[in-house]
């Protein structure tokens, strides 16, 4: 006789199975910890058991009236830390600050926004939230509801509620860290009591993370100091799952050196634009990804800019610099050390100070906002030293720079496809502005690399832009210019793991002739039938322009059927502008083929969103 493989012995009949295996499609490690404390009071309540506090307190629904009170003496020693993430930088920080809270004995649990039972929050005591902002200004998707509640009128009053916030943001936007200012404020008009000033991180989030942190743990063990520890295996909150561990060791701080293998251009080259399609080897590497993460690129910036600043502030390049116990010569900090393109908030305030300009002094002043947006959108950090002349020391003006970040790209390819290599699509920035030619710090760098060259890079897990696990779903993409990106990975995927379920594609660009990116692929995987639809919008190609939201009008009611019938939905591209209009027009589309009020549609698109079947990938 043949050895049965073993088998785990169910109670459930093979209908239920099916049923559960449904029901935790999809869902991630957070989600499936909160089913499981929702399954553990269900259980007790069913056997007249008293459900544990930790466990109790845990649970996002009414408990059972014999559970209640354990729960609600469970709040007031209990450390709740939200969060709201876009590309993963909060919830890090949150999961980072939750382990340690538990490591000290305290009593914590840690909620994802969109998973977060807004009625509990009159009964929280001490609330810390991470959150990011997204864009200029936008909260990050998976915390949309919770601002809203937030802002609404069905917002509690909280007196008894004392918090904390550590925003996340980009000081290169006028609205740096607007989202966690909101809340900051919000929390303390209900009458909350907030325990110490608003941490606002940059892009070099350490700087102020790390401080408020453990000011943060400091505060919790000291209003929390009285209680007993929670049982450490009562603790359902997830707080060492979140994190994917990669085999490799290759990090930002430590990024692999991947050989060049091909750098394409796939736009035509009398159009306007220069758009690379870049592969990279990962042999040896040991790094894996997910179709829906990126790659981040440690990247040069570009020589003849620093040569150009060099000569303006009339700077010894070979100076040496030091800042923070690193020493270098100040070439080297302007090459790789700090970003020279991109300007912050931060640094014309300082520059301000100096140049004694009446007009960059009102740009920075309340009503100056659409001043400032025009700075930080249209000028490089050579136009303002030029516009704005002032003096500058070699050390003040790199203490003045922010750190030059790694460049974030969609991987535009599936491991599964492809091996052991990483492709990228890139848009290369290089224009004239103000009678000089300006250049993108990471996409320049990507675009000049010589046939032999390396590239420092490492893989940023996106958890939240995830292929749905039931490859029977169908998926809708929605990703105009190199938004397209992450959906050539997408396919590649399905066609390798034959997935069952339809691929709609949306696509948009200036021109057909010169901007059809992926041209031919996409025409190929329509005729083999991994792409099912293909809906197209060229801007430019006619009197009236037309855009990727148009599209989806037009296909509204078909594009209605598939989301109600459990498509997935994703987007991907220009945050500022492309973004809102696409969510402006799904709102839409739900109001008119849906029959839903105005209140309604963005309750559905929300919900959507906490399901996870309504992702961004938008920048």
């Amino acid at each position: 006789m043949s050895a049965q493989p073993n088998r785990i012995l169910s109670p459930f009949s093979e209908d239920k199975l099916a049923l559960l295996a449904r029901l935790t499609e999809g869902l991630d490690t957070d989600s499936l910890y909160w089913l499981s404390g929702y399954v553990a009071g269900v259980a007790a309540s069913s056997r007249h058991v008293p459900l544990s506090a930790a466990v109790a307190a845990n649970l996002a629904v009414p408990l059972p009236a014999s559970v209640a009170p354990a729960a609600e003496a469970q709040v007031s020693t209990r450390l709740t830390i939200v969060y709201g993430s876009q590309t993963g930088n909060a919830k890090r920080q949150a999961e980072a600050l939750a382990r340690e809270a538990e490591g000290a004995g305290l009593n914590v649990r840690l909620v994802r926004a969109d998973t977060y039972a807004t009625r509990e929050l009159a009964g929280e005591r001490l609330l810390y939230v991470v959150i990011s902002t997204q864009g200029d200004g936008d909260p990050p998707d998976d915390a949309r509801g919770f601002v809203e509640f937030l802002a609404g009128k069905r917002a509690p009053k909280l007196p008894q509620l004392k918090f904390a916030v550590l925003g996340l943001g980009d000081s290169s936007y006028p609205q740096f860290c607007a989202i966690g200012t909101k809340i900051d404020a919000r929390l303390a008009e209900l009458g909350a009591t907030r325990l110490f000033a608003r941490g606002e991180a940059d892009l070099d989030i350490a700087s102020v993370a790390a401080p408020w942190s453990k000011q943060a743990l400091d505060q919790a063990r000291e209003l929390l100091k009285s209680d007993s520890p929670a049982p450490r295996a009562a603790t359902v909150t997830p707080l060492r799952s979140a994190v994917h561990v990669h085999a490799s060791a290759w990090t930002r701080e430590k990024p692999f050196t991947a050989p060049l293998l091909a750098n394409q251009r796939i736009s035509a080259r009398d159009g306007g634009k220069d758009i690379r399609h870049v592969e990279l080897s990962l042999e040896s590497s040991g790094l894996s990804y997910h179709p829906g993460d990126a790659l981040g690129v440690v990247a040069t910036n570009p020589p003849s800019l620093v040569d150009a600043l060099l000569a303006l502030l009339k700077f010894d390049g070979e100076r040496a610099v030091s800042l923070q116990a690193e020493s270098h010569s100040l070439r080297e900090w302007l090459l790789r050390k700090r970003e020279i393109t991109t300007l912050s908030k931060p640094f014309l305030v300082e520059h301000a100070k100096r140049a004694k300009s009446e007009a960059l002094d009102r740009a920075l002043l309340p009503e100056g906002r659409d001043v400032l947006r025009e700075l930080l959108g249209d000028y490089q950090l050579i136009d303002v030293l030029r516009a704005f002349p002032a003096d500058w020391s070699a050390d003040e003006f790199v203490a003045a720079l922010r750190p030059l970040a790694p460049r974030m790209y969609s991987i535009a390819s599936s491991q599964k496809a492809v091996g052991d290599e990483v492709h990228l699509t890139v848009a290369v920035l290089d224009y004239e502005k103000f009678g000089t030619r300006h250049v993108g710090a990471a996409s320049q760098f990507l675009a000049t690399l010589p046939e032999d060259a390396g590239v420092p890079v490492f893989i940023e897990e996106n958890d939240r832009f995830r292929l749905p696990a039931d490859t029977s779903r169908d998926v809708i993409m929605i990703g105009p210019g190199t938004g397209v990106a992450p959906f050539r990975g997408f396919i590649q995927e399905r066609a390798e793991t034959s997935a069952s379920g339809r691929n709609w594609l949306f696509f948009g660009n200036p021109h057909f002739r010169t901007d059809f990116l992926y041209q031919v692929e996409w025409q190929k995987a329509l005729k083999d039938g991994t792409l099912h639809k293909l809906d197209l919008a060229f801007s430019r190609d006619q009197s009236e322009k037309v855009y990727v939201q148009h599209s989806l009008r037009r296909r509204g009611k078909e594009l209605y059927d598939w989301i109600a019938n459990g498509a997935h939905v994703y987007v991907c591209g220009d945050a500022t502008r492309m973004a809102a209009d696409v969510d402006a027009a799904l709102r839409d589309i739900v109001i008119e083929h849906g029959g839903k009020s105005d209140e309604d549609a963005r309750d559905f698109l929300n919900q959507l969103a906490a399901e996870r079947r309504y992702a961004r990938d938008v920048y």
